[in-house]
């Protein structure tokens, strides 16, 4: 996808109205229990991406009960939601992630997540008159696998929206987090069934072939472009040893810097999958199981907000040039920031030295530390909403950049 911003304008934001900061953060503090309570809810019972039932229930209960209103389903999504307060004509979003991985639960700290885009909501809603804004609460499924994000920016969902916020947990605070592209993809092999000893020659093994591509994607990593990256599982390979394998399947995970690299990486990794279905005899399928992510492309006053107001908060994060060295992982917030502004930084929790995807941090993702992020991520978050549009320099800008938006997509309708 395209990029359709550039964050232009100066970074610098006027500061926030003191008396609507306090405001939304005395509510935030009133809810605080509420809101831990709703991220330890959501920890306790995880669920996969698409089918995060539960987790949706309870996340839209707190803003049911204010008064937004709610969508559900929207973008033919089953458990992807819109929660709406006030009628401003600038639409502040804040996106919910609420889905689990596989046997580790919330190993990345989703229900952090949708606790502090609500507590932020909350704090929004008590000054969304004053502020001349609509709080809408995006509720997006499936970012661990599945693209939610995605599939409701293709669909019109983010369309209102003006800016676009989140908060993600990790180890460390960092406040231009950045991301990789993300291609997400399985291949399959089919060859043919044969008795393994007594009649191998009629055989064509789909196994042997997922291992030839296997070792043609390690002799390729040395020549991959800086950023670029390449890892999977062996899903299936075979049923018996006795059987030779008819069919294999890998999954795996390409990822880039940006699109364009993502672009090349997919050509020279889909030349090795080719390599062992050619070997072996097989035919191969390469299917995309996700949309493509694309790389965050944080909006520069946001970042210059949301800094300002998490060093509020007491927190200290990451010098910038140092947060630009750490390892990156990948998110569907990045197609949203490469069209609407937007940002997702990093809010720290201690987790004993684990990192996400561990089981460690998932169990750290309720401790006290947790909580407290929860807490800090959605006032935060909030007092930078009330910054940016406080600021009529950027107000504007955002108005503008929208309206233009949409522009553009009606010619292309």
């Amino acid at each position: 996808m395209p990029q359709e911003h550039s964050g232009q304008g100066t970074e610098a934001v006027r500061p926030a109205d003191p008396r609507l900061t306090a405001r939304s953060d005395a509510v935030v503090a009133a809810v605080a229990d509420e809101l831990i309570g709703l991220s330890h809810a959501i920890h306790a019972e995880p669920e996969l991406a698409f089918g995060e039932t539960r987790s949706v229930a309870k996340t839209l209960a707190p803003l049911r009960a204010r008064g937004f209103v709610v969508e559900t389903p929207v973008a033919e999504l089953p458990t992807a939601f819109t929660a709406t307060y006030g009628s401003g004509e600038l639409v502040v979003g804040l996106c919910a992630e609420y889905d689990a991985l596989p046997e580790i639960g919330h190993a990345c700290g989703h229900n952090i997540i949708a606790a502090a885009a609500v507590g932020a909501a909350l704090g929004l809603a008590e000054v969304a008159d004053a502020c001349g804004i609509t709080v809408t609460v995006y509720g997006t499924p499936a970012e661990e696998s599945g693209g939610g994000k995605v599939l409701m920016l293709e669909r019109g969902v983010f369309d209102p929206a003006a800016l676009v916020m989140m908060v993600h947990p990790g180890p460390l605070d960092i406040v231009g987090a950045r991301s990789l592209a993300l291609a997400d993809i399985s291949v399959t092999y089919r060859g043919r069934e044969a008795h393994a000893s007594a009649a191998p020659e009629h055989g064509r093994n789909a196994g042997d072939a997922a291992t030839i591509a296997q070792v043609a994607l390690g002799l390729l990593r040395q020549h991959l472009r800086p950023g670029q990256q390449l890892h999977g599982i062996v899903a299936s390979g075979g049923v018996a040893p006795n059987i030779v394998p008819g069919h294999a399947e890998l999954l795996y995970y390409l990822r880039a810097g940006d699109s364009a690299a993502l672009d090349d990486l997919m050509q020279r990794a889909s030349a090795c999958f080719e390599a062992g279905a050619l070997a072996t005899g097989c035919t191969h399928e390469i299917r995309p199981l996700a949309p493509p992510y694309t790389e965050l492309t944080p909006d520069p006053a946001l970042l210059f907000a949301y800094r300002e107001q998490i060093l509020g908060t007491g927190r200290v994060p990451l010098a910038e040039a140092i947060a630009a060295t750490r390892p990156l992982g990948s998110t569907d917030m990045g197609n949203v920031t490469n069209v609407i502004p937007g940002i997702h930084p990093v809010i720290g929790i201690d987790a004993g030295g684990a990192v996400t995807h561990q089981p460690e941090f998932a169990a750290a993702c309720v401790t006290a530390s947790a909580d407290l992020a929860v807490l800090d991520g959605a006032a935060a978050l909030a007092r930078t909403a009330i910054q940016v549009v406080g600021d009529q320099l950027h107000r504007d800008r955002l108005s503008e950049h929208r309206i233009r938006r949409t522009s553009r997509q009606e010619e292309r309708r």
